[in-house]
């Protein structure tokens, strides 16, 4: 009696070697001075140093669960307020995910995470799609978390997806910390990312649209 083979269908398939996925992006203003450096094939180190310490601990968690390496620099206009820098920061690190990306071949795309912190629980879905959206469903009850205006939580995502091309649902099912909520976010999102941008072994040199194309 003969025994079949079966090496090949238990074997996992071979991800064929892609080109480092790394960008360098600076961005200046008469208001800011930003540069961003990324390897989306990290191990999640990041040093943040923006002058604005809760965004620079919401990056370190998109580092942190995205298994993303981040470099950050800012200085800007913050004896006026955090806006510009906080602003600024989403554009160039979208510059920079976009970059990296370059045409999109061989990932993923799409992404998505539940994530618990403590009483919040938030839902983040992504695509990236070439085609920037944002709906932002966060509904946080104080306008600051230690110095960090609240509003500038949605002004950060609107940068990031408008400058990367990504679609970006954020919906919050619970809730009522506002620094839970809002960490709960950047960790969903970061894991979204992390499962977006894998390459899928089984098209890794293709592009994961049937248009065959990701750009708008």
């Amino acid at each position: 009696m003969q025994t079949q083979n079966t090496s090949r269908s238990n074997s996992s398939p071979i991800i064929p070697s892609f080109p480092d996925r790394v960008a360098m992006v600076t961005r200046t203003t008469k208001e800011t001075d930003v540069q961003v450096s990324l390897n989306l094939d990290g191990q999640g180190n990041c040093t943040a140093e923006t002058g604005i310490p809760f965004l620079d601990h919401m990056l370190h968690q998109i580092a942190s669960h995205g298994l993303i390496d981040l470099e950050i620099k800012a200085t800007g206009d913050i004896e006026i307020d955090d806006h510009h820098t906080n602003e600024d920061v989403g554009i160039t690190l979208g510059q920079a995910l976009g970059k990296a990306l370059g045409d999109r071949k061989g990932i993923v795309r799409f992404g998505h995470f539940l994530a618990p912190l403590d009483e919040a629980l938030v839902q983040v879905a992504l695509d990236f799609s070439g085609r920037p959206y944002l709906s932002y469903g966060l509904q946080i009850p104080t306008e600051r978390v230690g110095t960090y205006d609240t509003q500038l939580v949605r002004e950060f995502f609107v940068a990031i997806v408008n400058h990367s091309q990504m679609t970006l649902h954020i919906k919050q099912l619970d809730g009522i910390n506002s620094h839970h909520i809002i960490e709960a976010t950047f960790k969903a999102f970061a894991r979204s990312m992390r499962m977006a941008l894998e390459i899928d072994p089984r098209r890794a040199h293709s592009i994961p649209s049937s248009k065959g194309v990701l750009m708008a």
